[in-house]
């Protein structure tokens, strides 16, 4: 699987996603995807533009995606995890905050990662990475910063009654706190340097993470579950797996989990 592919299914997402607004035929439920969760048209249809792309490749992969579930492609391969629409809540209430996000990986597990990428449809914006080559916002290098400060916390609850709690404490460090409602533009933002820490305590499914969390490692930033274990053996695949912390570098993650363990 090369960059290249992937960047022009992006250009052909853009297209579909960027003009004008959403119909009301795209934004009319059809019902649960294969992962539960209520799904979209421009959902199946952004789906159906990956796998589609992916399957005139004739490349052997296994993907796995929020809507399809998991299906073999030219025989199968490498997996490929796929979110069409992540914040797709945002995109049909007409919130101008969405993205669709691809990871390819030569094993089961985080550590096999080794292409991402995930591009906003509406400005164009690609963020990129490639293992050990680093993470990149349109072609420019991107670093997590590297001081101690926490300026702004990014983060997701599924259950805010309940999780806003237990966050509470880390929220409490940053100059400025953003719920954006999309996984793996948090973790981009994060990874060139626009945010310190991205923390979610629900559990959460690969595809949403799988992306964000490879180009927060090649840009320099630490991904762990939410109590500081290291996440490279957690499974890729349908079930909802690790809560999230991830942080632009060692100083903030050692003041982040101090907070949690009070």
């Amino acid at each position: 699987m090369s960059l290249d592919i992937l960047r022009d299914i992006g250009q052909r997402l853009s297209d579909y996603l960027r003009k004008g607004r959403l119909s009301a035929r795209e934004i009319k439920p059809l019902g649960r995807g294969a992962a539960g969760d209520r799904t979209f048209q421009m959902d199946q249809t952004a789906e159906e533009i990956i796998i589609n792309s992916l399957r005139k490749s004739s490349i052997p992969l296994t993907v796995v995606s929020e809507e399809i579930g998991l299906i073999d492609l030219n025989g199968g391969g490498h997996r490929v995890l796929i979110d069409p629409v992540d914040g797709s809540k945002n995109a049909v209430s007409g919130i101008p905050m969405f993205c669709t996000s691809i990871a390819v990986t030569d094993s089961d597990t985080v550590s096999g990662i080794y292409l991402s990428y995930i591009i906003n449809p509406l400005t164009g914006d690609e963020y990129w990475a490639e293992k050990g080559r680093g993470a990149y916002f349109n072609g420019m290098r991107m670093e997590t910063h590297k001081d101690e400060e926490i300026r702004v916390v990014l983060y997701e609850t599924q259950s805010p009654e309940r999780e806003l709690p237990l966050i509470l404490p880390v929220l409490s460090l940053a100059n400025r706190t953003r719920c954006f409602g999309t996984t793996a533009l948090d973790l981009a933002f994060l990874s060139m340097g626009a945010a310190s820490v991205y923390i979610n305590p629900s559990q959460t499914r690969s595809f949403d993470y799988a992306a964000g969390v490879h180009m927060v490692r090649e840009s320099g930033g630490i991904v762990t579950t939410i109590d500081g274990h290291d996440i490279s053996g957690v499974e890729l695949s349908m079930k909802r797996t690790a809560p999230l912390l991830a942080c632009a570098n060692k100083r903030v993650l050692e003041r982040v989990l101090r907070e949690l363990e009070r």
